[in-house]
């Protein structure tokens, strides 16, 4: 048993060696392995065999590299093309125009693909050269894709509430359904925001743009129609009871197949370059949850999260200011780590703790979730400020930064709102089971 000043000097540890340079699972091995060796002796460390075993012989995990493959698919059939075209048919006499346009075919395309990144970068390559053509402001533009793409890991499937459902032995199902309405809503709160900026400076959106032909609309939705599809199915097959979570990643992979064939798509070279890097993707975030679990259980071991509780405890805070606590520890901490490092790294020290405040866990993976989007677009560590500084591939990366500062604003004090509204999350959970 180590105190909470212990537990603290391992967590400045593993950050540090993050900081240099080190791979993020090499880090947290490394640090479970010295504080095993060092307070626990030798026969500790013979169990990682058997602990990473036993925490990746998980069924659920399958959908992990089905839900990445499913995203690469869609990638590289030119889905987002489609859909961005057809959205800005009906999003572009709003004030804001095509910036509208950005939020919602990041919003569909996020809830196939189940990555911020993936979605940064797929819709960063189809609407920047459309916009800087049309002369919108270049921070606001790069700004609307990098919050939007954010939506990934929020609206369902999401790879990250997969992981925190398998570490935390929460329902993924219920995870599911817990970011929909969320996810909606901060769709909607970005797209307000952006009517805000464009009325009081109404030339961040370039020239207004004329109406298109009603035909030409309604011709042009059907290129909705194959994201909206897959979307439906993966999610209809889990509330129906037909088909688990992996079930219905597997699904889903077969529904994208059939669009990629349908567009004319369907390549040898299409299929190896998506499984290429469904292989890199998935073999990282397997093996940082490789080193998460040993040190879970070094964590355990060392009565971490007992020490913690006490702490807690003793100093009489409740629910809303352990929260409060949390929202600021993980808006330092993205600053400086990767997001899914940052869930996995913290959950075993940081859930206990939650457990034993009262709060709901599905709940939590949802603030946890948004915590985790507000890092993406959060300086120097930011993973979308640089996937849209790469695409646009011109002026400096503080372009970009100040073009999301108004939407990490805005998800602050929606975070704020979830605190003080928590059935916001829970509705749709409770309904469905």
């Amino acid at each position: 048993m180590i105190g909470v000043g212990g537990a603290v000097l391992g967590f400045v540890m593993m950050l540090t060696m993050m900081l240099i340079g080190l791979p993020v699972a090499v880090a947290m091995f490394l640090t479970a392995l010295i504080g095993a060796w060092t307070l626990m002796g030798w026969p500790v460390l013979t169990t990682f065999g058997s602990q990473m075993w036993s925490g990746q012989n998980d069924f659920i995990l399958t959908a992990i590299p089905l839900f990445v493959f499913l995203g690469e698919i869609l990638v590289r059939s030119g889905v987002a093309e489609g859909l961005y075209r057809s959205l800005s048919d009906w999003l572009r006499r709003l004030p804001g125009g095509l910036l509208h346009s950005n939020i919602g075919a990041s919003t569909f395309f996020a809830a196939v693909s189940g990555s911020s990144v993936a979605t940064a970068a797929t819709i960063g390559n189809v609407a920047l050269p459309i916009l800087a053509e049309r002369k919108y402001d270049e921070r606001l533009t790069a700004g609307t894709i990098a919050a939007g793409a954010t939506l990934g890991i929020l609206i369902p499937p999401s790879i990250n509430m997969i992981i925190y459902g398998s570490m935390t032995n929460t329902s993924i199902g219920q995870l599911f359904a817990a970011g929909l309405v969320p996810g909606l809503l901060l769709t909607g709160c970005f797209m307000a925001l952006i009517i805000g900026i464009a009325l009081v400076k109404p030339g961040v959106a370039g020239p207004v743009m004329p109406a298109r032909p009603w035909n030409e609309k309604l011709r042009n939705l059907l290129d909705v129609l194959p994201p909206l599809v897959i979307f439906v199915v993966v999610m209809g097959v889990i509330y129906a009871g037909w088909a688990t979570p992996t079930e219905s990643a597997a699904i889903g992979v077969v529904a994208a197949l059939a669009v990629a064939l349908v567009r004319r798509k369907l390549t040898l070279p299409l299929l190896h370059e998506a499984m290429i890097s469904t292989v890199r993707i998935s073999s990282m975030i397997l093996l940082i949850m490789v080193g998460a679990q040993f040190l879970n259980f070094v964590i355990g071991m060392l009565g971490i999260p007992q020490a913690l509780t006490r702490a807690v405890a003793n100093t009489g805070a409740g629910p809303l200011g352990i929260l409060l606590l949390l929202m600021l520890f993980y808006l330092v901490l993205g600053c400086f780590m990767e997001t899914l490092s940052m869930m996995i790294a913290t959950l075993p020290v940081v859930f206990p703790l939650v457990l034993h405040m009262g709060i709901d866990p599905v709940w939590f993976g949802i603030f946890l979730v948004l915590m985790m989007e507000i890092g993406l677009i959060t300086p120097p560590i930011g993973m979308n400020l640089y996937i849209v500084q790469g695409v646009r591939m011109r002026g400096s990366i503080m372009d970009v930064i100040w073009g999301a500062l108004p939407f990490v604003l805005l998800m602050l004090a929606f975070t704020l709102l979830l605190i003080a509204w928590p059935s916001m999350v829970l509705w749709l959970p409770g309904l469905l089971f």
